[in-house]
């Protein structure tokens, strides 16, 4: 039972205010509103206790109340507990008129209430508007830069971020371990290694990487960056790990295709009982779509519903691709039908789910559906629709689709873009079409859509475009192997030793090598490995005894491979891991 609030409003408030620090604030509340007498203080610790709690209209309200009874109680700590609490994406429209309101009573002088604005901008993505109360501050502090540096960062601009830091850096002010996470979470977004390796070395400098959320921010930007190697240092120096850190590195082993290895993560993780969090599972998930690991993600699944996670947006589309990934459509159905709010990640999802795994129609039907429920589609919508039609050989309709991005929706075509209506014209047999297209973008695209064009030239066998696009490919420095293989192949085909051995020369002074061939397959809940040329397997033996009695089963049963030169029959033998021997089987068919 709360006691009652006594007359002294000093006792009064450190009353609520201990309520608050404790997290309980309908006992602080009560307090509150049993108070006689209320002094600045007193509204001040009511309004930061709902700032706590991120009780952001509850906040305001107390305010407004205070502006009702006691209107000239208002100052600068207020001021900012209130903007402390409007401070996330929806409390805008409230930051906005409390702006207003420090301008009209002069509370802006004060640094602390100009720092708050600046953070209530950016936690609401307005960086012009914070932006310009930064220009405008009289007595900036290492806060009111700060502020501005994480802002950039969690915005997505890397870059604004970087530069804001250098010039906090010439106009004299030292940096905070915020300033410097903020650094850090920006070269994590950009994959800014460089930076970030400079970041943690001024961390150490100042004596800030002792700092256990620093340290974290340092175990992100590594696992980011792909030096997991150095993430997996930090995360291994702590002696309790929070779920940020062990979030952090399942996600960075993600993020480096390290699918595996994340699975393995989060089993210790939930192993020792620690609760994940909405992007725990997401990584897990992702892990779990890059294997096809179907039974993991079945019981992620169950931790999802035990845990109450719901489906919403990021955890539900994770989810709907796991199971397309894995190839089980009706389950990721489900799972999506079932989503409270589907929006256009949501859509995405399912969409490039169904075009994946062949049912080019229904994925069709689904973007269709997708319009009709108001949800406008972005840059990646078009590229599963696309691939769709590819799959189908609908040339017209990709035509369609493709132009009604600019037309319809103002998007500007990417590369991807292109390189799916490359691939609807080659898979369509249109190779010179496909050609005349490549030879029209003004874009900048590399090899890519030469190098898809080579590989539909070897499937349809017109070897006239497909020694074109190679050596379009050998002209731009290629370092695809694949691309030398074809070329050569293409040559051989046509009995043309010179260009072969031309085509090998230059794989080889270019230092041109293939990466091995990796499969995997799930048994008994556990992925099992696979990598071209190597026997580290446990049952290695066992599987390659296996194999050669297939084999010789199935030519005792009359199987020979259909193929229609008799050099790539051998070819085929050797497999495309092995370029050196492919080469000197090509030379040995020569003479």
């Amino acid at each position: 039972k709360v006691p009652s609030a006594t007359s002294n409003v000093f006792v009064s408030t450190a009353l609520l205010s201990m309520y608050c620090k404790l997290d309980l604030v309908p006992d602080a509340r009560r307090v509150f509103d049993e108070m006689p007498l209320r002094n600045e203080f007193s509204w001040a610790a009511m309004v930061a206790g709902y700032a706590s709690t991120k009780c952001s209209e509850e906040a305001f309200e107390i305010f407004q109340l205070m502006l009702a009874e006691c209107p000239s109680q208002k100052n600068e700590f207020v001021a900012t507990a209130v903007l402390s609490a409007v401070s996330v994406p929806s409390g805008l429209p409230m930051g906005v008129q409390l702006h207003g309101l420090a301008v009209k009573d002069g509370l802006v002088v004060f640094v602390s209430v100009e720092n708050s604005l600046v953070t209530m901008y950016a936690k609401a993505g307005c960086m012009d508007a914070a932006l310009h109360v930064f220009a405008s501050s009289k007595e900036r502090n290492s806060i009111t830069w700060s502020a501005m540096i994480t802002g950039y960062a969690q915005n997505g601009n890397a870059e604004s971020a970087f530069r804001m830091f250098l010039q906090m850096l010439a106009a004299g002010f030292s940096p905070t371990e915020f300033t410097l996470v903020g650094v850090l979470n920006a070269c994590s977004d950009v994959g800014a290694l460089m930076e970030g390796k400079q970041t943690h070395g001024l961390m150490v400098k100042l004596g800030f990487e002792v700092q256990v959320y620093v340290k974290s921010a340092l175990v992100d930007m590594y696992a980011k960056c792909g030096c997991i190697t150095d993430a997996k240092e930090g995360f291994d120096q702590f002696h309790e790990l929070d779920i940020v850190l062990w979030t952090a590195m399942v996600a960075g082993h993600v993020q480096n295709g390290e699918y595996e290895e994340a699975l393995r993560l989060y089993a210790r993780m939930d192993k020792e009982g620690i609760i994940p969090t909405n992007l725990t599972i997401t990584s897990v998930l992702k892990a779990c779509a890059g294997l096809a690991a179907l039974e993991p993600g079945k019981q992620l699944h169950t931790q999802i519903l035990k845990f109450g996670f719901g489906l919403g947006s990021s955890v539900g589309s994770a989810l709907s691709t796991m199971y397309s990934k894995c190839g089980n459509l009706d389950d990721g159905t489900v799972v999506f039908r079932r989503m409270p709010h589907k929006d256009v990640i949501a859509w995405n999802s399912i969409i490039s789910g169904f075009s994946q795994n062949g049912r080019g129609n229904e994925a069709l039907d689904l973007f269709e559906e997708m319009k009709l429920e108001g949800t406008a589609p972005d840059h990646i919508t078009f590229i599963n629709v696309l691939c769709a039609c590819s799959h189908m050989g609908l040339v017209d309709r990709g035509w369609i689709y493709f132009r009604s991005m600019t037309k319809d929706y103002g998007l500007t075509p990417r590369l991807d873009h292109y390189a799916c209506m490359v691939d609807i014209l080659s898979r369509a047999g249109m190779l010179n079409e496909a050609k005349d297209f490549i030879e029209s973008i003004s874009i900048d695209h590399g090899t890519c859509l030469w190098r898809i064009l080579l590989g539909a030239c070897r499937s349809i066998r017109d070897f006239d475009v497909g020694a074109y696009a190679g050596e379009q490919l050998m002209e731009l420095g290629t370092g695809d192997s694949s691309a030398y293989i074809l070329l050569s192949n293409i040559y051989a085909a046509q009995r043309k030793w010179t260009d072969v051995e031309r085509v090998r020369h230059l794989m080889r002074s270019r230092g041109v090598s293939k990466d091995p061939g990796c499969s995997w397959v799930e048994l008994n809940s556990k992925i099992h490995v696979f990598v071209v040329g190597e026997q580290q397997h446990p049952e290695a033996e066992n599987i390659n005894t296996e194999l050669r009695r297939l084999a010789k089963h199935m030519k005792d049963e009359g199987y020979r491979p259909t193929s229609k030169f008799s050099w790539e029959e051998e070819l085929d033998t050797l497999g495309e891991s092995h370029e050196e021997d492919q080469f000197e089987l090509i030379s040995a068919v020569s003479s």
